[in-house]
């Protein structure tokens, strides 16, 4: 048994029985006299567990101050197993928070766990080390607006941003109300209720280039509402499901991409002859495209009711006519 099974034990035995001997927990525990004379100083220094020896009941009981209140110890709700798979967990976290917004309010829990598990400083920092997190096209975002959006987020205030359209090249002043931060092929996305376009749209956030919070309360979306306006169609700019494709891919790149989710709603089948048909819901095309041509001759376009088949034409063709151009021609910026 280990020593976070034995610590969750104990404090259960003496809940559900009001008091317990030091034989009884020797027997139930099935360790030296010694290994349990630590986890109980364990429980009362370290975790705080209101436990105190009673010469008339000759057990072990919670003292005075647990009657009336509800006392849990920290994290034995976890397995050990469980409690190392948080670690883990929050080795991803710490990755995708470069510069160490969310890890720093993630401390405390961090701590506690090591605590519980009975790991020191350098044992936790050489089982986090076991963790690598490549995150290829990382988009950074400004330290100082991610906490602002995020204390907004949770406090349900408004942000004030000057943000830029990347497409259009341009500058705009946004009042919006945050209602999901989103993470998404390496970049944060804030989803937001616009007052200034009067409906819901998703920002980047590596786009911001100030903001501010306000005191007004923000407008409250439900998430159902978010979800089915933002999420529907392809990509990070996905909208509402608008279009429909199939894609068949070749027998080789099939192997790779049916272990892929490319959309919570996407239907697969086999054909016989070893190729795998993808069907996709989306709206904008701009990213999808991108993911096909990224496949190269493995892949075509089986079946379209919208604009992507379009678009990944024009994109090849422009392709073939850059790769045709004559080695160096391609003219420098002025002042590059």
């Amino acid at each position: 048994m280990t020593k976070t099974a034995r610590l969750y034990k104990i404090e259960m035995l003496i809940r559900n029985r009001g008091h317990v001997s030091f034989q009884t927990l020797l027997d139930e525990l099935e360790v030296s006299a010694a290994t349990l004379k630590r986890d109980l100083e364990y429980l009362r220094d370290q975790l705080g567990a209101p436990i105190e020896y009673d010469r008339f009941l000759n057990g072990y009981r919670f003292g005075e101050g647990f009657r009336g209140s509800r006392h849990e110890l920290p994290g034995l709700w976890f397995s050990e197993r469980e409690l190392y798979a948080l670690l883990m967990a929050d080795q991803l976290l710490s990755e995708l928070d470069a510069d160490g917004v969310i890890s720093r309010h993630l401390q405390p829990l961090r701590d506690r766990i090591h605590q519980i598990l009975g790991t020191g400083e350098a044992e936790a920092a050489d089982l986090l080390k076991r963790v690598k997190i490549v995150n290829a096209g990382k988009r950074p975002v400004e330290s100082q607006f991610f906490e602002l959006v995020g204390e907004a987020l949770l406090q349900r205030r408004r942000v004030r941003m000057r943000y830029l359209t990347r497409s259009r090249g341009e500058v705009s002043e946004r009042d919006v109300s945050p209602q999901r931060l989103t993470h998404y092929r390496n970049t944060w996305y804030l989803d937001a209720w616009c007052h200034t376009r009067d409906r819901l749209l998703r920002f980047s956030m590596d786009a911001i280039e100030e903001a501010s919070a306000i005191e007004q309360r923000a407008k409250d979306v439900s998430l159902k509402t978010v979800e089915a306006e933002l999420d529907g169609g392809y990509g990070a700019f996905a909208g509402k499901a608008a279009h429909q494709v199939t894609l068949q891919f070749a027998a080789d790149a099939a192997q790779w991409v049916s272990r892929e989710e490319w959309h919570p709603d996407q239907k697969a089948v086999w054909a016989r002859d070893g190729s795998y048909l993808l069907t996709l819901p989306y709206n904008d095309p701009k990213e999808l495209s991108m993911d096909v041509l990224r496949h190269g001759d493995q892949v075509r376009i089986a079946k379209d009711d919208g604009p992507l088949t379009a678009l990944v034409r024009s994109k090849v063709l422009s392709m073939r006519r850059a790769l045709d151009e004559p080695s160096g021609s391609v003219p420098e910026r002025p002042g590059v």
